[in-house]
């Protein structure tokens, strides 16, 4: 699994009738993938986020969309970035995952990670419980989902979850890479070092320096060499001329970049891959609607990065 440049589709609302809703998410899927991204993720979200919309705004459900996106695409990993463990059972989650994989060929991707909204989950009926008790589910539904992945029957017992035998069949591979998203360094990140292929930092670009060093420490702690963790970091994008620095919200001014294409390159460059983080997932800002080409134009100018 690599992930250097990834795209991840944050909103569905496109000003476009319901008619014209997955097939402008299709259309941004192809592009990535015609222009050379590696991978295409979705929020696991049934609401919008604060920040980005209204809750009453389109949300699609993201294992149904991955799994048309995987009829509509041909080379891009697909998953979550990351999949709310709180949200489903963990033998249901591994056996949608899996099934992505057939579909898709070999191309899933399980981004985890605890769950956060908390609307969601009162809205919905989801327990929300404690911070410590959504890592403790995490941890726990990590032991039945792992080995169901590699093909094993996965008998588990635990505070929160139990199976007897459970298995998942058919099986595309006998590992689906293992992503977590986030930065806490008493959880996160140790939990990433144990368990996880890829570690997508949530963080500001100012963060950085020190997120790296807390994920080679811990790795260094469990005898795990820090470079088998791949990195990478979820970064706003506004593209285009016609952005400025003014129009980002305070909240996202460390970890959005702005401007043409060329100058976003630049940006990430100098923020992301100059800082030693492997990968960047570009969340661009589709402010008016999607329109074509955006994403097209940063991966040409990322070219000479991308190959260095």
């Amino acid at each position: 699994m690599t992930i250097r440049l990834a795209l991840q589709i944050p909103n569905f609302s496109y000003g476009t009738g319901v008619d014209e809703l997955f097939p402008t998410v299709v259309a941004q899927a192809r592009e990535a993938e015609a222009a050379g991204f590696d991978s295409v993720f979705v929020m696991d979200h049934f609401y919008q986020l604060p920040g980005l919309g209204t809750p009453d705004q389109p949300m699609l459900e993201s294992y149904t969309t991955l799994g048309a996106l995987a009829a509509a695409t041909e080379r891009v990993q697909l998953g979550t970035l990351v999949t709310g463990n709180s949200y489903r059972n963990p033998a249901l989650l591994a056996k949608a995952i899996t099934t992505l994989d057939v579909i898709s060929q070999g191309r899933a991707v399980l981004g985890i990670g605890t769950g956060w909204f908390e609307l969601e989950h009162d809205s919905l009926g989801f327990d929300f419980g404690t911070f410590t008790e959504r890592f403790e589910k995490l941890e726990e539904a990590l032991q039945i989902i792992v080995p169901m992945l590699e093909g094993q029957r996965a008998t588990f017992s635990g505070t929160y979850y139990r199976t007897q035998d459970a298995f998942a069949e058919p099986r595309f591979r006998d590992h689906i890479p293992l992503m977590i998203g986030g930065s806490g360094e008493k959880k996160t990140i140790p939990l990433a070092a144990r368990y996880f292929d890829h570690l997508n930092i949530i963080a500001g670009f100012s963060e950085l320096p020190r997120k790296l060093d807390v994920i080679r420490q811990r790795c260094e702690e469990i005898d795990r060499d820090p470079a088998t963790l791949e990195t990478s970091m979820l970064v706003v994008a506004l593209i285009g001329e016609h952005f400025t620095a003014d129009l980002v919200p305070d909240e996202f001014k460390d970890n959005a970049v702005v401007g043409s294409p060329e100058q976003v390159a630049e940006q990430v460059k100098a923020k992301v891959f100059d800082a030693g983080v492997d990968g960047v997932i570009l969340s661009p800002v589709t402010i008016g609607g999607y329109v074509p080409g955006g994403v097209t134009a940063v991966a040409e100018a990322l070219k000479p990065v991308m190959s260095g």
